[in-house]
């Protein structure tokens, strides 16, 4: 995708400042369109990286054991209001005797949390970028978020999250339920 245009989002923003009433020129805000240009170049740099990249870098292992990686921290934005949610992921997945370096596993939830997002779409892909990118036997992305379009405004219910979760692959029923209890 190509470079964001911080002009534009510049002028978008005033134009939004002068909508609700406001004067973009008052000594408050008059930055405040190059810092939300800003803002919106490192909330969607997922839209200018690869999680081909990250997940590329595999070390042979002489067993399919289970791999699992909690308490990833993440912020995304959600595509219906352009509102913050942010919360953590767990990923776990069974290796066909290659893994990736766990920071990369880090670095792949960022590349799709860093996009206009749905819960539900950024648990089920990064489960399918694992799945392609390593050729695991099975995967199972847990997701727990805060939506702030939902605690900030609307119903305001701070505190409540949503729960997702992606299963992929060779994972039956019993082994899901055993994976997901290992990875809350």
């Amino acid at each position: 995708m190509k470079e964001i245009d911080k002009e534009k989002i510049q002028t978008a923003i005033r134009m939004l400042l002068e909508a609700i009433g406001e004067d973009p020129e008052r000594e408050g805000l008059i930055d405040t369109p190059k810092r939300v240009a800003n803002m919106y170049e490192e909330l969607s740099a997922g839209y200018r990286d690869n999680e081909k990249v990250h997940l590329s870098k595999t070390f042979n292992v002489s067993t399919g054991d289970l791999v699992i990686e909690k308490d990833i921290t993440f912020t995304s934005m959600c595509e219906h209001h352009l509102m913050p949610f942010f919360g953590k992921i767990a990923i776990a997945y069974i290796p066909t005797y290659k893994v990736v370096g766990l920071s990369k596993l880090a670095r792949t939830v960022e590349v799709f949390a860093r996009r206009l997002q749905l819960q539900e779409r950024l648990t089920h892909d990064i489960a399918q970028s694992i799945m392609d990118n390593l050729g695991a036997k099975g995967v199972i992305v847990l997701c727990e978020a805060e939506h702030t379009c939902m605690t900030a405004r609307g119903v305001k219910k701070v505190g409540s999250k949503t729960l997702t979760y992606s299963v992929l692959g060779d994972i039956d029923e019993t082994k899901k339920n055993s994976i997901l209890a290992l990875m809350r």
